[in-house]
């Protein structure tokens, strides 16, 4: 979980991350401290068996209990490490050659924040309007703050790892994809943002 003065957040993700942060103790009785203390005690190994564990036997939901396990077990790359965790996603030559393009078009707007998670690049203007990931074959698959309905190129968007804002998608199969419609598009994201 990123530090809330990460500047790779918008106002609005840094005041949420600080309020996840800020309510663990007074809202659970316990600090963080002791958060990770039985962290460290859960059986399970895997990030999410550890999630579902935090659920079940403490009750400790998604955001705090994630927040809590990055803690107990940082990553190998994480937030803090933005250059490295674009590193180990984007390692297909031509799939980074669409998030170039993309990239490319994207910054052209003004007040853009540029995040990067560990499985897609994401950019925010006041709330994300815009990811994109790497899929097999060079391609890459966009997603963005518009209804899929809004341009024939668009399909709704299903159990996404990004944010639930991001309704439809494209597969992008190459830089060339990348045209004046998809330029469109984010612009139409960015200004609906």
């Amino acid at each position: 979980m990123p530090k809330p003065d990460s500047p790779q957040l918008t106002a609005q993700q840094r005041k949420w991350f600080a309020s996840v942060q800020g309510g663990l103790e007074r809202e659970t009785g316990k600090s963080l401290a002791q958060w990770v203390a039985i962290a460290k005690t859960c059986p399970a190994t895997a990030p999410r068996a550890r999630l579902r564990w935090f659920k079940e036997t403490h009750g400790l939901l998604q955001n705090r209990a994630s927040y809590v396990l990055n803690e107990a077990f940082p990553p190998e790359v994480g937030w803090s490490e933005p250059d490295a965790l674009r590193e180990s996603l984007w390692t297909d030559p031509a799939s980074r050659a669409v998030l170039a393009e993309v990239e490319s078009l994207v910054l052209k707007l003004p007040d853009v924040v540029t995040g990067q998670r560990k499985g897609f690049s994401a950019w925010s203007r006041k709330y994300q309007f815009a990811a994109l990931r790497p899929v097999r074959g060079g391609a890459a698959r966009l997603g963005l703050a518009l209804a899929a309905c809004a341009h024939p190129m668009l399909e709704a968007t299903k159990n996404e790892a990004w944010s639930e804002r991001l309704k439809a998608a494209v597969i992008l199969p190459g830089a060339g994809a990348v045209d004046g419609r998809v330029e469109g598009l984010l612009r139409r994201a960015w200004e609906e943002s």
